[in-house]
């Protein structure tokens, strides 16, 4: 399967990118194990406009996520105003990566909000009364996220035809929240 906008194969990503981890970090040096039958991948990209921070990652090959870039992921969404972090839950990530797809978009997400701490979170709640007082945010398991190219309606639509958890159309502040608690829908 070629990718008609670059003529790169899937076969030829998945080679360059385990040449590329093999040779330049020793942390993903059993990133060949993965690449098994060169299939199903999974990809995020990302831009944080608090950080200035940019991902380009594969997370996800032959049903196994590589533990160095589910880390990675966890470290570009920490808490931009304390630093701190926790755990990224793979579901959202998965939920973000697949409305990605669906969008046919090679724009990276711009991270809004990923983690909060419950100090993050107090303090926004303070200034607005659209933060939740028990946010997914603080437990890694939401993002606020926009594309400059798509419409909040359209990365609303995408991310709903996931069917895997909660989205938040938010057009006025222009961003879309998505996280992997219940399926539900808003427009704040």
């Amino acid at each position: 399967m070629t990718n008609s906008s670059s003529g790169i194969s899937r076969r030829g990503l998945l080679t360059a990118f385990a040449a590329t981890a093999i040779s330049a970090a020793p942390t993903f040096s059993n990133a060949a194990s993965f690449l098994r039958g060169a299939g199903d991948i999974r990809r995020l990209r990302m831009y944080s406009g608090r950080t200035g921070e940019k991902i380009d990652m594969i997370y996800w090959i032959e049903g196994e996520y590589i533990p160095e870039a589910m880390n990675q992921i966890t470290h570009f969404m920490r808490d931009w105003r304390t630093g701190t972090t926790i755990q990224i839950d793979s579901r959202t990530v998965d939920i973000m990566a697949a409305a990605h797809n669906l969008l046919d978009v090679s724009e990276p997400y711009t991270l809004l909000s990923g983690y909060r701490s419950p100090q993050t979170n107090a303090m926004l709640r303070s200034r607005s009364s659209g933060v939740a007082r028990n946010s997914l945010h603080m437990r890694g398991q939401a993002a606020d996220l926009r594309l400059a190219s798509r419409s909040t309606s359209q990365m609303a639509r995408a991310a709903q035809s996931c069917n895997a958890g909660g989205v938040g159309r938010y057009a006025g502040s222009n961003f879309v929240h998505m996280d992997c608690g219940p399926i539900r829908t808003w427009n704040g």
